[in-house]
């Protein structure tokens, strides 16, 4: 369909595809991944709906699984994590997409609906999500037809209100069933991020998933790359676009310790800041300590810290009490999926004098004030660009065999969360190892006999942690 599309600027599309061509370069597993199943075509059929950060490298991934026979629809899955130029070089190769940075909430939901309704008719029958907001789009909209409707009148956040009256349109405009038709429909999802792993693995406790799903997130070559090295390279450069701060000689304090907080700590520490870290789980809160770093509680960074990170993926944990006992023109920031990880709604109240796009300088009645990034949305896309294309193709990578796992085996998976086995795991890590001069020793027969493997791997067991 001509225009089934709607971007910032579509004249940005040339420019979009220089930097998808520079980003192919730097995307081994992706490029490989064409290589090895384009002729095949495995996703022949498949209409996959995508919610995931419209990027250059979404953009590579996106190209990817069309290479390899799929019919796509995608959105952004965050207000401000677009980058302009990746959309309108997806939209001016024919590929519907609706996103642009700084989406109202509104539109952001409207955008996410447009994923379902299918040009030239019909439903998508795949999904792949990273946060979860495309699977739950089908999950409460069931809900709601077959009569639940009680929970569309009780929205605890902005975001929710947006979301239910949406879901409220939706029910009125579509005929009796269309949700229905729409969940049978989907063969599977395949979820990017932690967040949206949790939400599946509730859904499937409670018997309540409607589809199988992959657990893209908790591959190695992903959570221990992408959350890691990613955010580790990431965080520090959106604060600096953000803020034109010296980090060096800062006191930095970082809520959480799971992989994103490990990058994120590091990439604190590498830019010459003291770093202060906190956690619930008393094994993160160790590695932290035996890392070198201090662990506190928020409380006790108050009085010290002038960056504020949050990496926790719960909710609340900088409150408006908090930013209250802070230095004046503290930095604050988060880099988990969602924004309630910071209590942002609780200062709207308050003055706020917008700086530059994604920058708020927050002045609370005290006369202090606070510097808010991406208004608590995911800092590295919104004020810098994201992870660099190298760490995304192994995570990407992952998303593309999920989706030909899903896509190729009908009835070979229950409506559960599922991983990806070992060995496609390794297989992502070997299809990067060249572009980065890496030698890789090679066991002897004996070897492997000796410590019980195979000699082409897998090399470890499923409950080796790594």
């Amino acid at each position: 369909m001509a225009n089934d599309y709607i971007v910032k600027d579509i004249s940005l599309a040339a420019f979009g595809r220089k930097e998808i061509d520079l980003a192919e370069t730097e995307m081994p597993g992706l490029m490989a991944t064409r290589a090895e199943f384009g002729a095949s075509q495995p996703l022949k059929g498949a209409r996959i709906a995508g919610s995931l950060h419209m990027t250059i490298q979404t953009a590579v991934l996106i190209e990817t699984l069309k290479a390899l026979g799929a019919d796509i629809r995608w959105v952004s899955c965050n207000i401000y994590s677009t980058q302009d130029h990746a959309a309108a070089a997806i939209a001016a190769a024919g590929i519907p997409v609706f996103a642009y940075k700084g989406e109202t909430l509104t539109e952001y939901w409207d955008y996410t609906a447009k994923l379902f309704d299918w040009h030239g008719g019909g439903t998508p029958n795949m999904i792949l999500d990273d946060g979860g907001d495309a699977t739950m789009f089908v999950h409460l909209g069931l809900r709601a037809e077959n009569g639940d409707t009680a929970f569309l009148d009780k929205p605890e956040s902005e975001e929710e209100e947006i979301f239910f009256a949406l879901l409220k349109k939706k029910l009125a405009e579509k005929p009796k069933g269309w949700f229905a038709e729409l969940a049978k429909n989907i063969k599977g999802v395949s979820e990017e991020t932690t967040t949206g792993v949790n939400r599946l693995y509730q859904l499937a406790a409670a018997g309540k998933l409607l589809f199988p799903a992959i657990n893209v997130n908790d591959s190695v070559t992903k959570s221990k790359f992408d959350n890691l090295y990613g955010c580790r390279e990431s965080l520090v450069d959106a604060i600096r676009r953000g803020t034109d701060v010296m980090m060096s000689g800062k006191v930095a304090f970082v809520a959480g310790f799971g992989d994103v907080g490990k990058g994120s700590a590091a990439s604190l520490r590498q830019a010459g800041c003291r770093v202060l870290v906190s956690e619930v789980d008393p094994i993160c809160a160790l590695q932290a300590a035996m890392e070198g770093y201090e662990v506190v509680t928020i409380e006790d960074a108050l009085p010290r810290a002038d960056i504020y990170v949050t990496a926790t993926g719960n909710k609340d944990i900088v409150t408006v009490d908090h930013m209250r006992g802070m230095k004046d023109r503290a930095i604050v920031c988060n880099i988990g999926h969602f924004d309630n990880e910071i209590q942002v709604a609780g200062l709207k109240n308050f003055k706020w004098n917008n700086i530059k796009p994604q920058v708020d300088e927050i002045e609370l009645s005290s006369g202090k004030r606070i510097i808010l990034l991406s208004e608590g949305r995911l800092v590295n896309l919104g004020n810098a660009m994201g992870h660099p294309s190298f760490v995304m193709s192994a995570s990407f990578t992952n998303q593309t065999i999920a989706q030909i796992e899903l896509w190729t085996n009908p009835g070979k998976y229950e409506n559960k969360v599922y991983t990806l086995p070992k060995h496609l795991d390794e297989k992502v890590a070997m299809l990067h190892l060249e572009k980065i001069g890496v030698k890789l020793t090679k066991l002897r027969p004996d070897q492997a006999a000796y410590i019980g493997v195979p000699e082409k791997g897998p090399f470890k067991s499923d409950h080796y942690r790594y």
